[in-house]
């Protein structure tokens, strides 16, 4: 294991940092009153031990934005205050060092309170009149060129969802380049053509061509997930995917072999390996999104989802005994329990163990609404021969960021501002990414 550090202070400022300006950089970056004052005593003070280097030094240059100077020394070894030539405690001795926040999310030091955090609301203000517009001429577009359209379609359509999903004030940003979409479809287009145009005079060889195929696809998804992220924005901050070959092998092939090759059981570690995939390798800026879901939450729930499943299906076999009408609703009313599972549950499961940083986020979507949102607007849909679509989808993409909330620890200004510094490269291997339309919910 590498050596670890710790960040310590001696209540000095940044020269032209008013103190005023300094207790409300602190306090915004999360820190209580009463820490505060502590860190600004004069008496030598560890914020934060058991750091790597690396993220000690990102804690000494976001208190140094905030206008704090810190000093970043080796754990365990006495640092000399500046200020008061008095040394911090080491930490083997009885009397521990005070400790003041924990920025990274970690368990806080024994006594000391966490960075307050405070939920924000996602909003979608999109309706579906306007959405309709927008709507309508992708769909007339597309069959005046027959589906040639369908890449600058995609671009609008999530421009504007992105673009009406408001976080603190702000919307996100979908910047994809139609063009770079078209081609990589155009590539996949061709390559559907030679295998099809194979299978039907070379039989041997278009299973060659498929056999080869198999390895690309991991390699093929890893790639449509970093357009997908480094086209995606908030602040004009790009997201990143960092996923690796390897790593998506296992999970596309790997685990779920594993799963059926054991009858199911291992099919819950396979979702969660997924989800870790999914949501570990996701960058914003430079900041890493954490996923701290176990692999025993991931089997409790999906036994609650298939007891759920047979339960109903119990009761529709007994409800069949009297009229085989009552069967047929109690298997409609299983499939709909466990539809309600897949869209509400997995999203509330996933979302509630995501971390950004110091952030968390919470999801409470209901799987009883969910399913009622879903039905109705398949109703619709069917009764007004797909005119209703555009609503439909606005109404779905409201339902969801009503109910997804962000925690944030402190101050999300200060996040975003510092990850605009470190993130300069993050978007320079556009070109080394594609989309050829695969989607992932």
């Amino acid at each position: 294991m590498g050596e670890l550090f710790k960040v310590v202070c001696s209540g000095q400022r940044v020269d032209g940092v008013e103190l005023d300006q300094l207790k409300q950089n602190l306090l915004q970056l999360g820190f209580g009153s009463q820490q505060v004052e502590r860190l600004l005593a004069g008496r030598a003070v560890t914020i934060k031990s058991g750091l790597t280097a690396a993220l000690a030094e990102r804690y000494r240059q976001r208190l140094h934005a905030a206008g704090l100077i810190t000093e970043i020394v080796p754990d365990g070894v006495a640092a000399v205050s500046a200020a008061s030539s008095s040394a911090v405690p080491e930490v083997g001795r009885a009397r521990r060092e005070p400790a003041i926040g924990d920025m990274d999310g970690a368990k806080p030091e024994a006594g000391v309170a966490a960075p307050a955090r405070r939920r924000s609301q996602i909003q979608f203000t999109g309706n579906g009149g306007e959405y309709f517009g927008i709507w309508i001429v992708n769909i007339l577009l597309l069959v005046v060129t027959l589906g040639f359209y369908a890449p600058w379609a995609k671009v609008r359509n999530l421009q504007y969802f992105y673009g009406h999903t408001v976080l603190e004030g702000d919307s996100f940003q979908y910047l994809a380049d139609p063009w770079v979409i078209f081609r990589g479809r155009l590539v996949a287009l061709v390559a559907v053509i030679i295998w099809s145009v194979a299978s039907s005079f070379f039989p041997m060889v278009a299973l060659g061509l498929l056999l080869l195929f198999l390895p690309l696809i991991p390699w093929i998804i890893t790639r449509s997930l970093k357009f997908h992220a480094i086209n995606s924005a908030y602040r004009n901050i790009r997201f990143d995917f960092a996923g690796s070959y390897w790593h998506a092998f296992q999970v596309i092939y790997l685990w779920p072999l594993a799963g059926i090759l054991t009858l199911g059981l291992l099919l819950p570690f396979s979702a969660q390996r997924w989800y870790r995939f999914l949501v570990d390798n996701t960058r914003f800026g430079s900041s890493p999104f954490q996923l701290a879901l176990t692999v025993g939450q991931t089997y409790m729930f999906f036994l609650r989802m298939i007891l759920v499943f047979v339960g109903f299906a119990l009761l529709g076999g007994v409800a069949s005994t009297v009229h085989s009408a009552l069967g047929v609703v109690g298997i409609f009313l299983a499939y709909l329990a466990l539809f309600g599972y897949m869209m509400a549950g997995v999203t509330n499961l996933v979302t509630n163990a995501t971390q950004l940083d110091e952030h968390a986020f919470v999801s409470t979507l209901s799987k009883r609404r969910m399913v009622w949102i879903f039905v109705t607007n398949s109703l619709l849909i069917a009764l007004t021969m797909g005119f209703y679509t555009a609503w439909a989808k606005v109404r779905m993409a409201r339902y969801r960021a009503s109910c997804t909330q962000m925690e944030i620890a402190g101050d999300l200004d200060g996040f975003v501002a510092g990850e605009a510094q470190r993130a300069g490269a993050v978007g320079m291997e556009l070109g080394d990414a594609f989309d050829v339309g695969f989607s992932f919910g």
